[in-house]
């Protein structure tokens, strides 16, 4: 993508979530006992918990909200317990995408995501269909809109802090990382006083298709906001340049 582009919609889902802060609390809330349930309350010696937390503070969820959450978490009877599933299928002309959940209810789940594919010209496949085209990596956005950090600087940073790859387009910074290195890796940046606009463990296309029928962008887009206002959806990928 270029850099336009992946800033533009940066941006846009941002201001999409800040319409929708108590379905993206919801989400998050989730994550954090599922992380808590798996590994304890401390990020220090849990690297999924200390990973969601880097999540939710580049999405600007309140500490207090991610505090409240963990000892909700660590608590007796801590809430549901949740599934982690993960969906493959394609959406309009073969876009190939990738549906993480966290649910109670994997009929409910199930079904939900199967109706969001067959609604939007898509179809819902087996497990591995389109997971081969992606790669699992950690992405740290780090904001320059007003042009005041040097690249050079914030290169050597990131490398020094373990990024296997760093990229700069207009208005941003993109970090990679090994998914194992993700937690650590913002941890030292943040030191470093840097803020991000995006920090998390996704699924990056290979390679990336573009769509040119008008009913199929429609359609993609569509599919996209059926999947991201169900709660049980905690993340969505796809190979779609948009």
């Amino acid at each position: 993508m270029s850099g336009h582009s992946k800033w533009n919609n940066i941006k846009n889902k941002k201001e999409k979530s800040d319409s929708q802060r108590a379905k993206i609390f919801t989400k998050f809330g989730r994550e954090i006992a599922v992380a808590v349930k798996e590994g304890g309350p401390d990020p220090d010696s849990n690297a999924r918990l200390r990973d969601v937390i880097a999540k939710a503070k580049a999405q600007n969820v309140p500490n207090e909200n991610i505090t409240r959450s963990i000892k909700k978490a660590a608590g007796e009877g801590g809430g549901a317990d949740y599934e982690s599933i993960t969906y493959e299928g394609y959406g309009p002309s073969g876009v190939a995408v990738i549906v993480e959940t966290l649910t109670e209810n994997r009929n409910r789940t199930a079904s939900d995501v199967r109706h969001a594919f067959d609604k939007c010209g898509g179809n819902l496949g087996t497990v591995g269909c389109v997971s081969y085209m992606f790669d699992k990596k950690g992405i740290i956005i780090i904001d320059n809109e007003d042009q005041d950090l040097d690249e050079d600087t914030v290169m050597m940073d990131a490398l020094d802090a373990g990024a296997s790859d760093f990229s700069g387009g207009e208005g941003f910074f993109e970090v990679q990382t090994e998914p194992s290195d993700f937690g650590v890796i913002c941890d030292a940046l943040e030191q470093k006083g840097y803020k991000f606009s995006q920090a998390e463990v996704e699924f990056v296309p290979q390679t990336t298709v573009e769509l040119t029928d008008e009913t199929a962008i429609k359609n993609m887009n569509k599919l996209i906001d059926m999947l991201e206002d169900n709660d049980d959806v905690q993340n969505i990928s796809h190979n779609w340049e948009e």
